[in-house]
């Protein structure tokens, strides 16, 4: 539940801090003293949309906090939190938001950064805030259905999830399906161009490192001439009969001579010996290769031609061979695939009808079910408005089944209603007068407050346009649903006012040509004078106070009886 509240520089408000129990606590005072604004704050708390426009005047920033106190029953709150990463040990939730007049906003969550989105997330299972303008939510039939849902979640919501779930599995397939049949033109045209790719590919031949090796060959015959020229210059500086390796041949021969007369000179003649030997190999082989050596103007063009070959499918399929070849193997399973299509197409048709068919199935079983939520749901509403005075009124859902299947299924739900004996059943926006929508909302959120699992509900002037016995009947039964449970009202009515269990007034006064509001919490004789104006208005009589005081008494009584 909501146990503190703090509101600094939020619209006439400059600073607030309230305290709230279990049970029912009701906000009076004058209009436009700021009531509502306390509740537009709490609302952008948790997640509602901010305006830079709602800080107070002359403040760079507005300051929201909230402290909410879980109990054993908000396991799925703290479970939420978990997955989040937020730690909630102690059972407490801290929000926190502050909205900058540059636009910044900043979230938070027992001290963790959140976004908006998941504060708002977390608001919805926190508090649930209902207002007159709610009223036109039940005239418009678009959110009947959902109404209904959350009326039997527990039953219709994992229907509902496996429903969804066949329905998005046969829209994917679907998709696919129309893909692959909307233009086969298309599919003809690209699969003659991949047969075309694939064929030029492999008449290519392609082979891992044969560029390198050809690049290499290309070289050696494009220079046949210079290397010619390098390799006869070499033979004849060591063959010739004054080249080198007569010299060093001769410096062998001496160099025998010499270690015979010592043996300091045996390291040094076997030095030279095997570099004669090894010269001598090697022009040998020098000799041998400029035998070999024949120019080859063809096998230059051909070299040349191959390697061109190469370079044109580079620009067409990839940087190297390798990703031509990757490329090849990859269009080779396009074309199977495109080759195949029509067989492809029946297996996609067959997914298809059988996903439908499920679907279908599915959602046969999501309508009945509704259906029987639907007359339990016209039975529990029916109960509480003859609680509310509309004992004459009746309440039906009616169904309709749509032509297609959509995501929640065939239905197509409306509320209708009947609320003079006699009269046909209509839709709620034909028939039904404000203070009869006021009891209409009231008696349905009184049934989904008992489904929901929300720590604190918020009226804010849902009784407007009612009076008298009916007010009475309303204000018991916004108090029962603040049994066990935690509820915040916003009314003008002392019926309302006198059923609470707390009391604030709320004030505003011009102080320095600055307006601040300030809110008092009453009791005793504080809130009879209170009641007492929301009787007589501005000028409280002792007849008013007189009745304010038996109006508490009897709020007393009922409470006692209700408890």
């Amino acid at each position: 539940m909501l146990q503190e509240l703090t509101i600094k520089n939020f619209a006439i408000i400059e600073s607030l801090e309230l305290s709230f129990e279990e049970g029912m606590t009701v906000l009076t005072g004058e209009t436009g003293a700021g009531k509502s604004i306390i509740i537009d704050a709490l609302g952008l708390l948790v997640g509602g949309r901010g305006s830079s426009q709602l800080i107070r005047h002359g403040a760079e920033s507005l300051e929201l906090q909230a402290l909410f106190a879980l109990s054993d029953e908000d396991q799925k709150i703290s479970d939420w939190l978990l997955e989040n990463g937020i730690d909630s040990s102690d059972k407490m939730i801290v929000l926190e938001r502050i909205l900058y007049k540059t636009g910044k906003n900043s979230c938070r969550v027992n001290g963790k950064l959140v976004t908006t989105v998941l504060l708002r997330d977390l608001g919805s299972r926190l508090i649930d805030i209902h207002s007159q303008h709610e009223h036109q939510e039940l005239l418009h039939d678009e959110f009947h259905l959902n109404l209904l849902d959350r009326f039997s979640v527990a039953e219709i919501g994992k229907l509902k999830q496996e429903y969804q779930t066949l329905f998005h599995k046969w829209q994917e397939a679907d998709q696919e399906l129309q893909n692959w049949t909307k233009n086969e033109q298309e599919l003809a045209q690209r699969l003659d161009m991949l047969r075309f790719q694939h064929q030029e590919i492999e008449a290519a031949q392609l082979v891992l490192g044969e560029e390198e090796d050809l690049n290499a060959q290309k070289n050696t015959l494009a220079n046949f001439e210079k290397l010619n020229e390098n390799l006869s210059g070499a033979y004849q500086a060591l063959e010739k009969e004054q080249g080198g390796l007569t010299f060093i041949g001769e410096a062998m021969r001496q160099l025998e001579v010499a270690k015979e007369i010592s043996s300091d000179y045996e390291e040094v003649s076997e030095a030279v010996s095997s570099s004669y030997y090894m010269l001598e190999d090697a022009v040998t082989e020098i000799r041998q290769a400029l035998e070999r050596m024949e120019f080859q103007p063809d096998e230059l063009n051909r070299i040349e031609n191959r390697l061109a070959e190469m370079s044109q499918l580079k620009r067409k399929y990839g940087k190297t061979i390798e990703n031509i070849m990757a490329y090849h193997t990859e269009i080779q399973s396009e074309i199977d695939q495109l080759a195949d299509s029509e067989s492809h197409v029946t297996e996609l048709e067959a997914k298809c009808d059988q996903l439908k068919a499920e679907a279908e199935q599915m959602a046969e079983k999501l309508s009945l079910c509704r259906k029987k939520a639907a007359t339990l749901l016209e039975k529990q509403i029916k109960e509480e408005l003859n609680q509310l005075y509309m004992d004459k009124a009746i309440f039906k859902v009616e169904f309709e089944k749509t032509k297609q299947l959509g995501k929640d299924g065939y239905d197509q739900v409306a509320f209708h209603m009947s609320t003079n004996p006699g009269e046909p059943l209509k839709p709620l926006a034909k028939v039904a007068s404000g203070g009869e929508l006021s009891r209409m909302m009231l008696a349905l959120k009184s049934i989904f407050s008992k489904h929901q699992g929300i720590t604190s509900i918020i009226f804010d002037e849902v009784d407007t346009g009612v009076s008298g016995r009916v007010a009475q009947a309303i204000a018991e039964k916004i108090y029962t649903v603040s049994v066990g449970s935690q509820v915040l009202c916003i009314s003008h009515l002392p019926q309302v006012a006198a059923m609470a269990d707390y009391h604030f007034y709320i004030t505003k006064e011009v102080i320095g040509k600055r307006t601040k509001t300030s809110v008092d919490v009453l009791i005793g004789a504080d809130r009879e004078v209170e009641i007492g104006r929301m009787i007589a208005g501005s000028e409280i009589t002792e007849l008013a106070k007189s009745h304010a005081k038996e109006m508490l008494d009897l709020a007393a009584k009922i409470k006692q009886n209700k408890n």
